[in-house]
């Protein structure tokens, strides 16, 4: 979320809602900072309404946001806690699994009191990441300035000497976990930009066959003529 948040031009916030149903609020906050580096965290309870005011201070009037996540997290309940009253329709989570009901089914714009407007949207069952290696450093802001320390400009930190991305790993500097997150989402971003120039690559070769069939056509054409 954090890297397609980067790539698209937006500011993310993390809005950690439910806090009234949550046994260690700060333990929450803290394991939520050391995987969103520079990220500011909402704490909030759209139930009770405990910290929806600093929700309400960052939408500012003109601001347009917009609310992702996964199916059961509080998305509409907390849109209905900012307009004060029950304009979208809000299911329980399932108590076979704990998982969401899908009860927004399509996107809608909704205009706050505060003159922000906020985007509600159906709970995210699979993220495609199409973004770039900018945006992704963002999102792993140490590794990137980890990187700017190895050995070679275009070290991939997997193995190569040098690297500084390998040492603080080795000394403890930086969270594996981290790291293997960074590895991941790199990797789907390779995958979706070389499939993305496969299509490029298959859409120029057909428009050159489409050139020399028309060639070959008119030079048939002269010959007949």
């Amino acid at each position: 979320y954090l890297t397609l948040s980067y790539e698209s031009g937006a500011i993310p916030v993390i809005i950690l809602n439910k806090a009234d149903i949550c046994p260690d609020p700060e333990l929450l906050i803290q394991q939520t900072e050391s995987v969103a580096c520079g990220v500011q965290i909402l704490l909030l309870s759209a139930a009770t309404g405990e910290g929806l005011e600093a929700l309400r201070d960052f939408l500012q009037p003109g601001m347009t946001g917009a609310l992702l996540g996964s199916s059961g997290v509080g998305k509409s309940t907390i849109v209905n806690a900012l307009l004060g009253y029950d304009a979208i329709k809000t299911a329980s989570v399932r108590e076979d699994d704990s998982k969401g009901k899908h009860t927004t089914t399509h996107r809608e714009l909704i205009l706050l009191p505060g003159g922000a407007m906020l985007v509600d949207t159906p709970g995210m069952r699979e993220l495609q990441l199409i973004a770039d290696d900018t945006s992704l450093l963002h999102s792993f802001d140490e590794i990137g300035e980890l990187s700017g320390s190895c050995r070679f400009r275009d070290c991939s930190h997997t193995g190569e000497p040098g690297c500084a991305v390998q040492s603080a790993l080795t000394e403890g500097g930086l969270d594996l976990g981290r790291y293997e997150s960074y590895l991941r989402q790199r990797k789907e971003i390779r995958h979706h930009q070389i499939e993305q120039d496969i299509h490029l690559q298959k859409a120029e070769k057909k428009r050159w066959k489409t050139i020399y069939r028309s060639m070959k056509h008119h030079h048939k054409r002269n010959e007949r003529g």
